[in-house]
């Protein structure tokens, strides 16, 4: 089960290095296979000749693919770790706690009291 988890397992690391493409090479071979097999098995079926149409390889393809577009995905759209500055040119920890309270709530939304002379004019 090791090596199914270091396939899912995300890479910490920025950019593409050879670990990182090592895995993407595995999971594209995979996948390949993957379809291949399921895609031949059907051709046994009576479902062949709908398969054989445009739109039936279509349907085929994104029953297929969505289920496996995280799996193959995992290392191109990781999450950043870490802390992101609050305010552009502005660390994140060199703020004082005043301006931490100032940026957090830059964008709250305000209670507006009722109207005082009779509503909208």
């Amino acid at each position: 089960m090791n090596l199914w988890r270091w396939l899912t397992t995300p890479d910490p690391d920025p950019g593409f290095n050879w670990n990182k493409m090592l895995k993407l090479v595995i999971r594209v071979v995979l996948f390949a296979t993957v379809a291949t097999l399921i895609s031949s098995l059907l051709a046994l079926t009576p479902l062949r000749p709908y398969l054989n149409t445009w739109w039936g390889s279509l349907i085929f393809i994104l029953i297929l693919y969505v289920p496996m577009a995280r799996f193959l995905l995992v290392d191109s759209f990781a999450p950043r770790r870490g802390s992101a500055p609050s305010a552009p040119g502005k660390g994140g920890s060199t703020l004082s706690s005043a301006q931490r309270r100032k940026e957090r709530n830059r964008y709250a939304g305000v209670k507006k009291g009722p109207p005082k002379y009779g509503g909208r004019r």
